[in-house]
C-alpha cells in the first residue's frame, strides 16, 4: 500500500545535510605596498559521519582562496575529517564562502598592520582587466584549470563603494562614535566557478501553428528557467515570448543531461537552447530561401515572420516553413491556413542531404569553469547589551557576464544575501559532548525573516564570457558567498574601539554579545 512519511523538525535537522564547519589558519606574505607575495592556508574540514559527494566541497574551497587576487604564491593543504556529526554535502556557495572568508580576513588584517584603507589594499592586488585569462595554477572541482575567463574587479569593487558611500562614511562613523554607536562598515570581493560540464543538451521545434517548444534535462529549482530559457530561443527565432513552451527534467522529453546545481543551468543548458535555436533558425533561413529565391543573408526574423530585408511583403511564417519541411505532415491534417500564394508547391517530400521537420538538437560542452565575480558591502550597528547586528545599507555589484534577464539574476543575487545573513548572523548549529544536536528547532536555530533581511541596492558590470556562445556565467550561488566575508568586516569595523576581532562565523547574538562583555570586562 502506498506509505506516507512525515518528518518532524527534529528528524529533519538529523537527516539531511548540513554544510560549512572548517577550520583555516592562513598566512599571506606582502611586500612594503601591502601586495601579495604568497599565501599559506592550512584547513580542517568537518564532513560529518559520511560523505555523500566526496570532497567536492573543500576541494572548491582550496581553489578559491585566491579570490580575485594575484597571488604569485600558494600553498594550500587540507584535512577532511570523518566525525559522528550529521553528513555534508554542497549548500548554496558550496565551499567557496569559506574560501572568500579566509581571504578577506586576512586582508582586512594586512590593511590594518599597513595602515592602508580596506578597499586599497585590495585594490593593489587585483586581477587586472587586460591580465584575462588568468590562469591560478590549480586543478577545480571539474577537472579542468581554475582559469578565469574574463572580469573587471577594479570597476566592479568602485561601484559597489559608491552605492555604499564608502568615502562619506569616515566622517558619518566619527559622529556616530561620539554619540556612543557602534556603527561600521565592511566589503568584501569574491570569484564564483560556475558553468561546469560535463554537458547539457536542448530540443527546439517549430509546429505547424508557430509554436516553438524547448525542452532540456536540466531541471528548475525555481531560478525562472522557464523564462530565460524561453527568452534565448524567441530571441534567436524571433518570435513573441509567449509562442514558446519549456519543459525541463522530463526524461520523456530529453534524455541526455546532467542537471541543475553549481551554478551551471544558465551557462550550460542555456547555451544548448542557444545552440538548437540557431540551426533551427538556419534550417529556416535556408528553406525560406529557397522559397522566395532570396539570399538567406538578406532575410529577417521577426514576430513569427521570415522577410525579404527591405521587402517586408515577400515572406512566411515559421509556420508555413514547418509544414515546408516535411510536406507530408499537410495530409494528415495539420495544413495550417495560408494564403494560397504560400501554399506548398508539388515536389519530393523530402530533398536530398535534407532532415524533416523545424527542430534540432544541440549540445553545448564548456571547455571549463567561467567565473562570476562581484563586490558586497555593507553598514551594520551593533547593540552591545543584546549582541543584535542591525543591517543599515546593504551594496550588490556582480558581474554574470551577459545578462539573459535582469530581474532574474537580482533575484539569485537577493535570496544569496538572505541566506547569507542567515548563515552569518543567526544559523548555528550547537552539538553538545556527546555530539547531539542542542540546535535543531526554531526557537534554537534562528532563521532571518523579512525583518533581518535588508534592501539591496544593487548594480552590476556585464564581462561576457568567451567560453560560450551567450557570454554568460552563472550568478546562482553569487550572494550567499561573500556575505559571512562582507558582514564580518563590518561588525568588526564597528566594533573597532573594542578591539574586537572576528574570525568565525556565524555569529549569532549570544556569542557576539558574550565577545563584548569579555572584552568590557577586561578593561
Amino acid at each position: 500500500r502506498p506509505v506516507k512519511w512525515i518528518e518532524d523538525r527534529l528528524e529533519h535537522f538529523l537527516s539531511t545535510n548540513h554544510e560549512r564547519e572548517q577550520m583555516h589558519e592562513i598566512e599571506g606574505a606582502f611586500d612594503e605596498q601591502g601586495r601579495i607575495l604568497g599565501v599559506r592556508d592550512t584547513f580542517l574540514h568537518d564532513t560529518g559521519a559520511f560523505s555523500p559527494y566526496g570532497i567536492i566541497c573543500p576541494l572548491i574551497t582550496a581553489t578559491q582562496v585566491p579570490n580575485n587576487y594575484k597571488v604569485p604564491n600558494y600553498r594550500v593543504e587540507f584535512t577532511v575529517a570523518f566525525t559522528n556529526k550529521v553528513p555534508v554535502s554542497p549548500y548554496r556557495g558550496a565551499g567557496r564562502p569559506q574560501g572568500v572568508f579566509a581571504m578577506e580576513r586576512l586582508l582586512d588584517k594586512a590593511a590594518r598592520e599597513f595602515g592602508l584603507d580596506r578597499a586599497e589594499i585590495r585594490r593593489r592586488n587585483f586581477v587586472q582587466p587586460n591580465e584575462f585569462p588568468h590562469d591560478v595554477g590549480l586543478i577545480f572541482q571539474d577537472g579542468g584549470p581554475t582559469t578565469y575567463d574574463s572580469g573587471n574587479y577594479p570597476e566592479v569593487q568602485k561601484r559597489a563603494l559608491k552605492l555604499i558611500g564608502w568615502e562619506r562614511f569616515k566622517k558619518l562613523q566619527e559622529r556616530w562614535r561620539g554619540q556612543g554607536r557602534y556603527v561600521g562598515i565592511g566589503l568584501a570581493n569574491y570569484v564564483e566557478g560556475t558553468g561546469i560540464g560535463p554537458y547539457e543538451g536542448a530540443h527546439v521545434r517549430v509546429d505547424v501553428r508557430g509554436q516553438v517548444y524547448v525542452s532540456t534535462a536540466a531541471s528548475t529549482q525555481g531560478q525562472g528557467h522557464y523564462t530565460t530559457f524561453a527568452q534565448i530561443a524567441a530571441n534567436e527565432l524571433g518570435v513573441p515570448l509567449e509562442k514558446v513552451t519549456v519543459t525541463t527534467g522530463d526524461s520523456s522529453q530529453f534524455r541526455w543531461g546532467s542537471g541543475t546545481y553549481a551554478s551551471r543551468a544558465m551557462t550550460v543548458a542555456g547555451s544548448a537552447v542557444a545552440l538548437a535555436a540557431r540551426a533551427v533558425r538556419e534550417k529556416a533561413a535556408q528553406l525560406a530561401a529557397d522559397l522566395l529565391e532570396a539570399s538567406p543573408d538578406d532575410l529577417e526574423f521577426e514576430n513569427g515572420m521570415v522577410s525579404v530585408k527591405g521587402a517586408p511583403g515577400r515572406k512566411y511564417s515559421l509556420a508555413a516553413l514547418a509544414v515546408y519541411s516535411n510536406p507530408l505532415r499537410y495530409a494528415f491534417g495539420e495544413m495550417p491556413k495560408l494564403p494560397a500564394e504560400a501554399l506548398p508547391r508539388q515536389g519530393p517530400a523530402l530533398p536530398s542531404g535534407k532532415e524533416p521537420g523545424l527542430e534540432a538538437i544541440r549540445y553545448y560542452s564548456p571547455p571549463h569553469a567561467a567565473f562570476a565575480s562581484g563586490c558586497h558591502a555593507a553598514i551594520v550597528e551593533v547593540d552591545p547589551s543584546t549582541g543584535m547586528v542591525k543591517i543599515l545599507k546593504y551594496a550588490v555589484v556582480h558581474d554574470c557576464g551577459v545578462m539573459v534577464n535582469p530581474m532574474v539574476v537580482e533575484g539569485q543575487v537577493f535570496g544569496g544575501v538572505a541566506q547569507g545573513v542567515g548563515g552569518t548572523l543567526y544559523e548555528k548549529l550547537v552539538y553538545d559532548e556527546q555530539a547531539q544536536l542542542r540546535s535543531a528547532t526554531y526557537m534554537d536555530f534562528l532563521i532571518p525573516y523579512a525583518t533581518e533581511v535588508p534592501h539591496i541596492r544593487t548594480d552590476h558590470v556585464e564581462t561576457p564570457s568567451p567560453l560560450n556562445p551567450l557570454g554568460v556565467k552563472g550568478a546562482g550561488e553569487a550572494g550567499a558567498i561573500p556575505a559571512p566575508s562582507t558582514l564580518a568586516s563590518a561588525i568588526e569595523n564597528a566594533l573597532e574601539p573594542l578591539g574586537i576581532r572576528i574570525t568565525e562565523v556565524p555569529i549569532p547574538p549570544d556569542t557576539l554579545r558574550a565577545m563584548i562583555a569579555e572584552k568590557r570586562a577586561a578593561v
